[in-house]
C-alpha cells in the first residue's frame, strides 16, 4: 500500500519529445480544413515519449482499487465479486457484434435471452411482468414511478405526494419528484423499521405512493411490510420497493406476496455484473398484473409460432425510457450468473451475504457502536460514538483503514445514524477475509485510544496523504500551470 506519487504527466514533460512518428506525406499537399477551424496554439500539451505515456497510465491504473484485488466493504453498494465467466459469455461474437438496428428476424436468439431473464425474474419476485430497460437503480425507481404516476391518471387522479422513509436509498425522493410528487419523509421506528400505524398518520387522499428500501440501509427487514400494504392499497395509494438489496432477500422472498406493486432490482448489485465509476448497470422493474398496459415500449413478445416479436402499439405506455433494449452486454451477465447459480445457488448466496454480515456485526459489537440493536440482514451499521472521547471522528477511522489495504466502507450514511460506518462483506468473502478485516477494525480502535493522532492524520502510505477536501471543493485546481 506503500506506493510512491506517480508524477503528474506534464512534470514528466520535456520539450521536443514525441511519442509518435508519422511518415512524409506523398499526397499533394492542399487546405482542405478551413482557416477558421485551425489553431496555430495547440495549448499546453505534455510532450513525452511513447514509453512514458505507457508507465504513466500504467502506475496511475496501479492506484485503483477493485474488489479483484482485496475486500471491498461497501455498505449499500454491494461490491460482489464478478465470476470471469459473465465477461466471456457477454463477449461471445453473436452478442458482442450484433448491430441494435438489426432485423428482429435476425436477432431471435437476442429477444430469447432477453424474455428468459425477465421471466426468471419473474420467478424470483413474484411479479408477472418485467421492463428491462432501465440503465442502473436510480432509473429504475423513475420507470417505476412513472408507470404509477400513469396508472392513476388512468383512473383520473395522479395524485401529489409520495411517502418515503428516512431509512430509504437517498435517490428514492429525487425519483419521486422527478414523476413530478412532492416528497414526504416518514421518521422510523425506535427498531430501525417502518411502523404502520406511523404510516397511518401520513395517509390522505394526496397519497400516490409509499417508496420502501427493504431491507433498509440499516440493513433491517420492514416487519411490517405487508400491514402496511394494506393500508396504502385501502387508500388507493400503490407500494413501491426499492429492491436494491435484494441479495439479502432472493431465493426466500417474494416482494409481490408481501403486497408490493412495483419492485426495481440492480443486476449490477445483486446479480453480480460490475459497477462502479458510473455504470454500466441494469435496474430491471417488475410489475403486478394490472400494470402490464403502462410498461415502456418496445414489449416482447412471442406470437403464435413461437417467434419473438416486438410490440409498440401499446396507447397507455409511459413511452420508450432507453435506446434499443437497454444495457444489453449487463443482462447478458447477469443471465449468465442466474443460470450457473441456479434456484439452490441463488438461496445459498444470500445465507452467506446474511451470515458474513452477521458475523462481522457480533465480533464487532462491543468495540464499535451499534446505534439500532434490532437483528440486522446484508449489511451492519455501526457509528463513531465509541470514538468520541478520542476525539476520533468517521473519516479518520476510514482514511486509516486505507493504510491496511482495504477499501472503507460506507461512510456518514443513513443519514439518520450519526457518523455511520456501514459495512456490507457480501457472499463472496471467506471467513479468513472477514477475520483479518474484523482484526484490523480492533486494531484501530486501539490506536485511537492509545494514539488519536495516528488517525486525525491518515492515511500514511497512500500516494496522496489526506488532502483538504473544503479548499478542494472551494477552490479546484483544474489547470495545471507550470512553475518557473
Amino acid at each position: 500500500m506503500n506506493k510512491k506519487r506517480e508524477p503528474l504527466i506534464f512534470e514528466l514533460s520535456e520539450e521536443g519529445k514525441k511519442g509518435y512518428s508519422l511518415p512524409e506525406i506523398d499526397v499533394e499537399d492542399k487546405d482542405y480544413i478551413p482557416e477558421d477551424l485551425i489553431r496555430e496554439d495547440m495549448g499546453n500539451l505534455p510532450e513525452v515519449s511513447e514509453v512514458e505515456i505507457v508507465r504513466h497510465y500504467t502506475a496511475l491504473a496501479h492506484y485503483n482499487y477493485s474488489v479483484d484485488e482485496g475486500f471491498y466493504p461497501l455498505g449499500s453498494c454491494t461490491m460482489k465479486y464478478n465470476p470471469k465467466i459473465n465477461e466471456k459469455t457477454a463477449s461471445l461474437e453473436g452478442f458482442l457484434l450484433s448491430h441494435p438496428y438489426s432485423p428482429y428476424e435476425l436477432v431471435q436468439g437476442n429477444l430469447r435471452l432477453l424474455k428468459t431473464l425477465e421471466n426468471i425474474l419473474s420467478e424470483l419476485t413474484g411479479f408477472p411482468y418485467f421492463t428491462l430497460y432501465p440503465s442502473a437503480g436510480a432509473h429504475g425507481e423513475l420507470t417505476g414511478m412513472l408507470m404509477i404516476r400513469k396508472k392513476l391518471e388512468l383512473s383520473g387522479n395522479p395524485r401529489k405526494i409520495v411517502l418515503i422513509p428516512d431509512s430509504a436509498h437517498g435517490t428514492n425522493p429525487a425519483s419521486s419528484h422527478f414523476a413530478g410528487y412532492d416528497v414526504k419523509e416518514i421518521p422510523s421506528g425506535k427498531d430501525g423499521y417502518l411502523e404502520v400505524s406511523k404510516v397511518k398518520e401520513f395517509l390522505n387522499e394526496d397519497v400516490a405512493a409509499l417508496m420502501m428500501t427493504n431491507p433498509n440501509t440499516l440493513g433491517v427487514y420492514e416487519r411490517e411490510i405487508k400491514e402496511i400494504a394494506e393500508v396504502l392499497h385501502k387508500n388507493g395509494s400503490y407500494l413501491y420497493m426499492d429492491g436494491a438489496n435484494f441479495n439479502a432477500l432472493m431465493g426466500y422472498v417474494k416482494p409481490a406476496e408481501l403486497g408490493v406493486d412495483v419492485l426495481h432490482l440492480n443486476l449490477h448489485k445483486t446479480f453480480s455484473t460490475p459497477h462502479g465509476g458510473g455504470g454500466p448497470g441494469a435496474g430491471p422493474v417488475g410489475v403486478r398484473e394490472d400494470f402490464e398496459e403502462v410498461l415502456p415500449i418496445p414489449v416482447i413478445k412471442q406470437d403464435n409460432g413461437g417467434k419473438y416479436i416486438v410490440d409498440f402499439n401499446r396507447p397507455n405506455s409511459i413511452g420508450k425510457i432507453r435506446s434499443f433494449f437497454g444495457n444489453f452486454g449487463v443482462l447478458i451477465k447477469a443471465l449468465t450468473y442466474l443460470l450457473e447459480m441456479g434456484a439452490e445457488g441463488l438461496k445459498q448466496a444470500t445465507e452467506l451475504a446474511v451470515l458474513n454480515a452477521n458475523y462481522i456485526r457480533e465480533n464487532l459489537k462491543d468495540t464499535y457502536e451499534l446505534p439500532y440493536k434490532t437483528g440486522t440482514l446484508h449489511e451492519v451499521v455501526f457509528s463513531e460514538e465509541s470514538f468520541k472521547k478520542f476525539g476520533v471522528k468517521t473519516v479518520d477511522i476510514a482514511k486509516r483503514i486505507l493504510d491496511y489495504g482495504i477499501h472503507p466502507p460506507t461512510v456518514y450514511f443513513p443519514l439518520i445514524v450519526h457518523g455511520a460506518l456501514m459495512i456490507e462483506p457480501t457472499e463472496t468473502e471467506s471467513k479468513r477475509t472477514l477475520d483479518t478485516f474484523i482484526e484490523t477494525m480492533k486494531k484501530i480502535h486501539k490506536e485511537a485510544e492509545t494514539n488519536p493522532e495516528l488517525l486525525k492524520e491518515a492515511p500514511h502510505y497512500t500516494p496522496v496523504r489526506r488532502l483538504n477536501e473544503v479548499l478542494a471543493a472551494k477552490k479546484p485546481k483544474l489547470k495545471y500551470k507550470k512553475e518557473e
